[in-house]
């Protein structure tokens, strides 16, 4: 799950509004690789455990994170840190199951067993690399906000450094006219694993506090937008929890 979105960091001048095939900034596409057959079929008791796991938990959520959560008169580029991913797909699940979301994942191997999760967990994957400019996938994921689906991102994956910000979320909701949704979490109880973003996997019936923040894309035109949002999102998301174990 740790590849499921690829390190993006284009510039706003080297991402055209729309692909041009003909264009030799990206290197050649690499193979695709899919998870399938009986492969695809054993993820089915996975997905079932995590949504599960999922809608075990309690969220708690501020008044102004639910009427963020709640705007549907528009698509949203919503920004989360790569370790607290596994509260994505259940806050997709409760509060814009209403609204397709795709989330960005890798071509390679590891990628592919990736998407095949993902789908089975309800949400649309978006095949990229982040190994070649990131700019053919900067380019679809505009594509995706623009046809009014949400998009999730993590601004440090896929590999980090931990809480690194890049710019590429602010160069996709710019280019594609969307507004961002920095969604942080905190934990009453988590096991947090030994991976470089420290990934946190609340356990079962916890509670989890949600707080967001709705930045809208005039915003994002600003100078120092991206540290502005880099330094609101780690707001956000504090990691001073006196209960959190390490796994």
């Amino acid at each position: 799950m740790r590849d499921n979105i690829a390190n993006l960091n284009p510039t706003e001048e080297s991402l055209p509004a729309r692909p041009d095939p003909s264009s030799p900034g990206d290197a050649p596409p690499e193979i695709m690789h899919e998870v399938s057959g009986w492969r695809r079929l054993a993820f089915w008791p996975l997905a079932l455990l995590v949504r599960l796991w999922g809608r075990s938990l309690t969220f708690e959520l501020s008044a102004q994170a639910r009427r963020d959560l709640a705007r549907f008169d528009e698509p949203l580029a919503m920004v989360i840190w790569h370790n607290r991913v596994f509260l994505g797909a259940e806050i997709f699940r409760r509060y814009r199951s209403a609204r397709p979301v795709h989330g960005l994942i890798s071509n390679s191997r590891d990628g592919a067993w990736s998407a095949a999760f993902f789908r089975l967990a309800g949400l649309r994957a978006v095949r990229g690399s982040s190994k070649r400019g990131g700019h053919a996938a900067a380019r679809e994921l505009v594509e995706v906000l623009r046809a009014g689906h949400d998009v999730g991102i993590t601004p440090d994956g896929p590999r980090g450094p931990r809480y690194d910000f890049k710019a590429g979320p602010v160069v996709v909701a710019r280019r594609s006219g969307a507004s961002v949704l920095l969604v942080g979490g905190s934990f009453e109880s988590a096991w947090q694993l030994p991976s470089w973003d420290r990934l946190y996997l609340p356990r079962p019936f916890s509670r989890v506090r949600i707080e967001c923040e709705y930045v809208p894309n005039a915003e994002l035109a600003k100078a120092g937008a991206t540290a502005a949002l880099a330094a609101r999102l780690r707001e956000l998301s504090p990691d001073d929890h006196q209960t959190i174990s390490v796994w």
